[in-house]
């Protein structure tokens, strides 16, 4: 038996492993691309066969509804606004956290992780009282900002530890040529950090898309619902028409599944690269 073979034979469970995750997530999705494709009376005579007709009123219907792209255009400027927002200030504190000394650091930075442990339930009740004395109440603010704080402390934590990384001997040269911190910071070491920042900017972009309960909390006017919001609605509105909820939630996974596709690499890239600094 050749070495090849040999690498062949060991690789072939992972392989089996993959293929069976693989057809775990993309059996439902290709479920629920061809049942938008049915009628709801195909779908109670023939769950899993392919669609005879094939209905495509199901999601030209939708597209065709103003409300399903208004819904989409609020997704991404609030999914845009979080993810500007909590990169931006959590790259400054990070950069304070790794390459400044300075008293109670650790204590502070201590107080930002332990964000990580509280849960968004729990500061529902406050929180929604508080948006309601700064009224911000109908207004996407109301859901970036609230958002952004509590995406602080997952992209602090990843950011410091990329930024402790940096050689030391990058930042005295730097001085040693007159640039101050900021210059640094702006100049050579974002530049530098861009892989962690464009996976902590998917991870915001993310969790902004897939958030349901603080829109849901925010917006009692169907002008600034978000997708996931929409989902909820629909559902309630055609729950006889099953077929048409499925084109619904095939619709809207479709701009996630893209984005996330194309970032992809740089997702990835970030996460190897945090791996190899670590």
């Amino acid at each position: 038996m050749t070495i090849g073979q040999k690498r062949r034979g060991r690789s072939l469970p992972l392989h089996v492993v993959l293929v069976a995750v693989g057809a775990v997530m993309g059996v439902p999705l290709l479920y629920a691309v061809f049942s938008g494709f049915k009628s709801t009376d195909q779908l109670s005579r023939n769950p899993i066969g392919l669609p005879d007709p094939w209905v495509s009123s199901n999601y030209t219907g939708i597209l065709g509804s103003g409300d399903f792209w208004r819904m989409l255009g609020n997704s991404t400027l609030i999914a845009v606004g979080t993810t500007v927002l909590v990169v931006a200030v959590s790259a400054l504190a990070a950069f304070s956290f790794a390459r400044f000394a300075f008293r109670g650091r650790e204590a502070l930075f201590t107080l930002f992780t332990m964000g990580l442990m509280f849960p968004f339930a729990v500061a529902v009740l406050p929180l929604f009282l508080l948006l309601r004395s700064m009224d911000l109440l109908d207004n996407p603010l109301g859901v970036i900002l609230p958002q952004a704080a509590f995406g602080l402390p997952m992209t602090i934590v990843i950011l410091r530890g990329f930024f402790r990384e940096i050689p030391a001997e990058l930042e005295e040269a730097a001085t040693l040529d007159g640039c101050g911190p900021f210059g640094f910071f702006w100049r050579i070491l974002l530049p530098m950090a861009r892989p962690a920042l464009g996976t902590v900017s998917v991870l915001a972009v993310v969790g902004s898309w897939n958030n349901f309960l603080l829109p849901l909390l925010v917006f009692s006017q169907p002008d600034w619902w978000t997708i996931p919001v929409g989902v909820q609605q629909f559902q309630g509105q055609y729950s006889s028409d099953t077929a048409r909820v499925f084109a619904y939630l095939v619709l809207a996974m479709v701009p996630a599944l893209a984005f996330y596709s194309v970032a992809e690499r740089q997702l990835v890239g970030g996460l190897t690269a945090g791996a190899t600094k670590g």
